[in-house]
C-alpha cells in the first residue's frame, strides 16, 4: 500500500510519483531513498534545507503549498523498479482537486505520467511529465523542475 496524500486547501502544485520505493516503504514516507533527488530539488527551489523528520517534510510541503501523492495507491512491485509495477490501483485525485487550488500537476517520471493519462487525460488543469528524480535516471536536471515550479510560484 502507498501513503496518504499530503495537501490542504492552499496547495497550488500537485506532484505525483508512481509508487513508494523499498526505502520509502521502510520509513513510511515519500522519497525515503537518500539518493533520490526529490527533496534536494524541491527544497532547493524554495531555498530551504531538507527537513530531518517526516513531520518536518509534511510541514515544509504545506507551508509551500505543495501537494504530494503517488498515482498508484497499491500494486504488485518487485523491489523499487517502476518497470515491475503490475495491477496498479490508480489514485482518486478528486478530493485534492475539489478542495485545493491546484494550478499545475507535475508527474514525476514515466510511470506516474502513464498511470495519470489512463484516468485523467481530459483534465483541464495543466499537467506535465517531469524527469524522474530517481537515482536510476541519468537524464535528471533540477532546472527542468525549477522552471515548472517557477510557473506556479512566479506571482508569490
Amino acid at each position: 500500500m502507498g501513503f496518504e496524500p499530503v495537501y490542504d486547501a492552499n496547495s497550488r502544485v500537485l506532484i505525483l510519483g508512481s509508487f513508494p520505493s523499498v526505502k520509502s516503504r521502510e520509513i513510511a514516507f515519500y522519497y525515503g531513498n537518500k539518493q533520490n533527488r526529490f527533496w534536494k530539488t524541491i527544497c532547493g527551489f524554495f531555498g530551504e534545507d531538507i527537513p530531518e523528520t517526516i513531520d518536518g517534510k509534511k510541514e515544509f510541503l504545506l507551508r509551500n503549498n505543495v501537494a504530494l501523492w503517488d498515482m498508484a495507491t497499491s500494486c504488485q512491485i518487485e523491489g523499487s523498479a517502476d518497470s515491475s509495477v503490475k495491477n496498479a490501483t490508480i489514485a482518486d485525485l478528486t478530493p485534492i482537486l475539489q478542495s485545493a487550488k491546484i494550478q499545475k500537476i507535475l508527474l514525476n517520471g514515466t510511470l506516474a505520467y502513464e498511470l495519470f493519462i489512463k484516468q485523467y487525460a481530459t483534465i483541464t488543469i495543466p499537467y506535465i511529465k517531469m524527469p524522474s528524480t530517481s537515482p536510476a535516471n541519468p537524464r535528471f536536471r533540477k532546472e527542468t523542475w525549477w522552471k515548472e515550479l517557477q510557473e506556479v510560484y512566479k506571482n508569490n
